[in-house]
């Protein structure tokens, strides 16, 4: 099964399936499932570019809108996650996710699906410490406080994730596990995005929460976006002797001509399971589970722990599952039940009166909430749900305006609602027990149709600079062996004392930053390799990342540093840090060879 990824879509849908479509031409196959990891920005009309938090410049109607009406529609199946550039009045309609056009799905706040037997989980929006333990108070008209904190990460999110149990094989996040660049090459990232070197050398790139599910989770792939760059790592988790558990990560650039923002995988699936989107028994069983630690209110919820005189673990039983599959009838394919909930652009009305946005109950989410019993948050907002103890009534919520808008009913078009029952084919059979572990990595990287930058490296072999000549005919088997070499030689070289590289001086070579190693495998990945200190737990707050930079500003920060890099104020040549110092040496031990430039922004 061919899965394409992309980085950051930033409303150039247009362009990303035009990619595709090239691609498929030119290497005659056929892409099955396009994820996209945030920054999709569905926007339908002027309204929902209100609920965009970006500059005003980046505020474009793009091409999504033609796909919600219908005048374009998509050629290949879409699964996106929400990202910190979003039309979030829309996304925030489906919470536990929903179709937002024919054939593009969005995985609400958090999700698992099935397609084809893999498994898909997903996380949507970037981690902010100051909002992580709120509840989901936020809802239009938003001011400009609520309209950022609408895509930051909850903590009851992470907690419902950390109940699964059953294998993962592809996880999707906008912003990056905190501490994947250490396990990838760090100073060919930061050749690229100098910016990145501070929060890189004080630890604190990256989502503290992402990084728990990455070591809890373990999956397969991991695929993210948000910096704009193209970066691929391996992190090898803890396994029973003779066995072994990796993790392949990747994130993408976005959609621009000449950056690596697509990716294209060959993954393994289970063909006893049909090419359909299906929802997960596991995932549906913990949202039925956990409903009552929904919270709308503005101030902090806490998880339940250990020693809590309430239950704190979530993870379903057997019977708990199949009484989920009996509620739907045997049958978890999602059903094409997309209806358009507001009007759509029209680029030939001119200018007219933008109509401010106003909370929506979308009939999907009526729908998965009947099903599972569980809570709709926009029907608790408009008072059509009497769950008024997990709602804000302090009037200390979000919005500027009445939080008891009604529904427009000339903006709504609703038809009998559908039902998963309805759904149900009899001969279908989707019981999934894949778990995909010889997954092919990649065939190539590509740019826009109209310019094309190809690359053939695979992102893993990138960290022993392997170049694939053509991988198109490189065989599964002799891909893995490869793969299995390399990790082979640097399990080795982690293990035995590594050789003194002729580039680093003897005095370098520090007994600290051997500890530091030795403790990052004892304790499995536990110990942060570039300081050397405790992984933070998840109630602190960490520094902010690198969320909400706009285009001008990053640009102008790389450019300042550059300047900046090579000399003191005093004019004289600065030297590396001491930390800098240590993790170039790391990964000049881990990697055999320098890998070619790859192009910049």
């Amino acid at each position: 099964m061919k899965i394409a990824v992309e980085g950051c879509c930033h409303g150039e849908l247009d362009k990303i399936y035009e990619t595709i479509e090239f691609i498929e031409k030119k290497e005659n196959f056929k892409v099955d499932l396009l994820l996209i990891c945030g920054d999709f920005q569905s926007v339908r009309n002027k309204s929902d570019l209100q609920c965009m938090a970006v500059p005003q410049k980046y505020q474009r109607m793009n091409t999504f809108y033609k796909y919600y009406s219908g005048e374009k529609s998509a050629p290949v199946l879409t699964i996106f996650i929400g990202g910190n550039h979003e039309a979030s009045n829309y996304l925030q309609e489906l919470p536990y996710g929903g179709w937002v056009a024919p054939n593009i799905y969005y995985m609400g706040y958090a999700n698992v699906l099935k397609f084809g037997g893999v498994r898909i989980g997903g996380l949507s929006g970037i981690y902010k410490g100051k909002d992580f333990t709120k509840g989901h108070f936020e809802h239009p008209p938003y001011n400009e406080e609520s309209k950022r904190a609408a895509y930051h990460i909850r903590n009851l999110e992470v907690f419902r994730l950390k109940q699964l149990t059953k294998p993962m094989d592809i996880f999707m996040t906008h912003d990056w596990p905190r501490g994947i660049y250490d396990y990838g090459n760090t100073s060919q990232l930061l050749k690229t995005k100098q910016f990145l070197r501070e929060e890189i050398e004080s630890g604190s790139l990256g989502s503290p929460p992402a990084e728990e599910l990455l070591m809890k989770l373990q999956p397969q792939y991991w695929f993210s976006a948000h910096l704009h760059v193209k970066f691929a790592a391996i992190v090898q988790h803890k396994a029973p002797e003779g066995e072994e558990k990796i993790t392949k990560f990747l994130s993408l650039d976005k959609c621009l001509p000449r950056r690596k923002f697509l990716q294209i995988l060959d993954v393994p699936h289970d063909p006893q399971e049909p090419l359909k989107l299906q929802l997960d028994t596991e995932w549906l069983s913990i949202l039925k589970l956990t409903n009552h630690l929904l919270s709308l209110k503005r101030g902090s919820i806490y998880m339940p722990g250990p020693g809590s005189q309430s239950r704190w673990e979530f993870k379903p039983t057997i019977e708990e599952e199949n009484r989920i599959l009996e509620d739907f009838g045997g049958d978890l394919c999602i059903p094409d039940n997309f209806q358009r909930t507001v009007d759509v652009f029209d680029p030939n009305e001119g200018k007219c009166k933008v109509r401010p946005p106003v909370t929506m109950v979308n009939p999907q989410t009526t729908l998965i909430c009947t099903m599972l019993d569980i809570t709709d948050p926009n029907a608790v907002f408009l008072g059509q749900d009497s769950s008024s103890n997990i709602l804000d009534v302090s009037g200390e919520g979000a919005c500027d305006a009445d939080d008891d808008d009604d529904v427009d009913e000339d903006e709504t078009e609703i038809d009998s609602e559908p039902s998963f029952v309805s759904f149900v084919d009899s001969d279908q059979s989707y019981s999934s027990l894949l778990s995909s572990s010889n997954a092919d990595d990649s065939i190539m990287s590509l740019g826009t149709a109209g310019d094309l930058s190809i690359d053939n490296r695979d992102p893993v072999k990138e960290l022993s600079s392997s170049i694939l000549t053509n991988p198109v005919e490189i065989s599964l088997s002799d891909e893995e062996a490869e793969f299995k070499a390399i990790m082979e030689a640097q399990k080795k070289k982690e293990s035995a004392e590594s050789p003194k590289d002729p580039n680093v001086d003897e005095e370098d070579e520090d007994d600290e930053f051997k500890a530091i190693m030795s403790a990052q495998k004892e304790h499995s990945l536990s110990v942060d390799p570039l300081v050397g200190q405790t992984l933070r737990p998840l109630t602190q707050s960490s520094p902010a990342s690198s969320d909400e930079r706009s285009d001008t500003e990053v640009t102008r920060k790389t450019n300042n540093l550059a300047l900046n890099t090579s000399k003191r104020a005093d004019g004289s040549e600065s030297e590396d840090s001491p930390q800098s110092k240590k993790f170039k040496r790391r990964n000049q031990q881990i990697y055999n060879s320098e890998l070619g430039d790859e192009e910049t922004a």
